[in-house]
């Protein structure tokens, strides 16, 4: 087992320790608490593994959530529940330090030379102002690790050739029968008419490289939590 995730073992003991602890106050599916939503990740602020392991030992002054007194490998699997979307058969991805990961997006990563965040940077590649949103851990952790496998149908790579002779290289943004509509390499808009090209090709390769090579698994998961906490503006 990587030690970028937790083990299903894991996840089962966090079953069992949500049932006779945690259920009776944010209910089976973890939504019963005003702003926190624990199978789907939501929670007033983003949390690393590390903040949920506090909230739960310290519990939160001035609310009804009590601390609680639990062995080591029931705080865990009980983190590793609520990572795993409350799933048994779910992965359970580690998130680690946001603060930690902004610089490892922004230097190490050099996440920032194609993507876009807060209105800051290219758009060459899809926009991540929201990404927390809309992705879990485990989806990210795919995203970041294995980016060929990843990549969604719509942001493949585009090579598109003209009857002059013209090439275009960008990422597609959309496509119908007649037409597509691509982000070229110079950030323009550009919409194409599908039978004015000689050629028209879509990349299985994705421009991005995988992480896995150059970050350590503490990083991987700054990162994640990172990313986690963009929730547009």
């Amino acid at each position: 087992l990587q030690d970028h995730q937790y083990s299903s073992t894991d996840i089962g003991t966090g079953l069992r320790v949500y049932s006779s602890q945690c259920a009776l106050c944010h209910g089976p599916n973890g939504d019963l608490v005003a702003g926190i939503n624990l199978r789907r990740g939501q929670f007033r602020r983003p949390l690393s593994d590390d903040d949920l392991r506090r909230v739960i030992t310290t519990g939160v002054p001035g609310t009804p959530m009590p601390p609680f007194k639990l062995q080591p490998n029931e705080l865990d699997g009980l983190v590793a529940f609520v990572r795993a979307g409350f799933d048994l058969g779910g992965t359970a991805i580690k998130v680690g330090d946001a603060a930690r990961g902004k610089p490892l997006f922004e230097s190490k990563g050099a996440c920032g030379s194609c993507h876009r965040v807060n209105a800051m940077g290219p758009r060459v590649a899809p926009d991540l102002s929201d990404i927390g949103v809309s992705r879990s851990p485990a989806q990210l952790y795919r995203a970041v690790t294995d980016p060929n496998g990843s990549m969604w149908p719509i942001n493949r790579p585009v090579r598109a050739v003209t009857r002059d002779g013209r090439t275009i290289r960008g990422r597609r943004l959309n496509e119908d029968t007649y037409t597509v509509q691509i982000i070229d390499e110079n950030e323009r808009l550009v919409s194409l008419v599908k039978a004015d090209l000689r050629e028209f090709e879509l990349g299985k390769a994705s421009p991005m490289p995988s992480v896995a090579k150059t970050f350590s698994s503490d990083e991987i998961a700054d990162l994640l939590a990172y990313l986690l906490s963009l929730r547009g503006l």
